[in-house]
């Protein structure tokens, strides 16, 4: 690809990444279920990251994943989460669309998508479970540990249809 080539895709991939981080932060806030006993919430914003980052690559997954720490701010007691979310949803959504694209060259499009998500799903659990240690206490962050996996799984099991949904209609993507 050559540098004039990359320089115009910058500001579409600006674009993309701004549209989906809004999305993944309305789809946060419109879809929390509050865990009581963690003061932390389960939703399906993680299905618009893995959408992002499996259709549109890394860049706009990295957006999309900050866009979950916007609906931190809004949702009660979220505020904590915030700067822990954005790194660990920028990184997720990262990693997902870098190595959907590496594994995509090997594998069929299906499975190169579920063991991106899984690998990414790992940083989701990890990382919140990590950050959660000295903000609620290591047994409120084990508490947390279930949800994070099935919000990983339900997100997976959305996003991989509706990537090859958008590959259907928009072909070029694909590439």
């Amino acid at each position: 690809m050559t540098e004039k080539h990359k320089s115009h895709k910058t500001p579409i991939i600006l674009a993309e990444g701004a549209i989906f981080a809004a999305l993944v932060a309305i789809v946060t806030y419109l879809s929390w279920i509050p865990i009581p006993a963690t003061t932390g919430y389960l939703n399906f914003g993680e299905t618009v990251i893995y959408i992002a980052a499996l259709v549109l690559g890394p860049y706009v997954g990295a957006f999309a994943g900050g866009g979950a720490a916007i609906a931190d701010l809004l949702v009660p007691g979220g505020a904590a989460f915030a700067p822990g979310t954005f790194v660990i949803k920028t990184v997720e959504g990262f990693t997902i669309g870098f190595l959907n694209n590496r594994l995509k060259k090997k594998t069929s499009p299906t499975l190169s998508a579920i063991i991106s998500v899984l690998i990414g799903g790992v940083i989701l659990v990890l990382g919140y479970f990590l950050y959660e240690i000295p903000l609620l206490g290591l047994s409120t962050a084990i508490v947390e540990v279930p949800f994070n996996i099935i919000q990983m799984l339900v997100g997976l099991i959305i996003a991989i249809p509706i990537m090859h949904a958008v590959q259907r209609v928009f072909p070029q993507l694909k590439s």
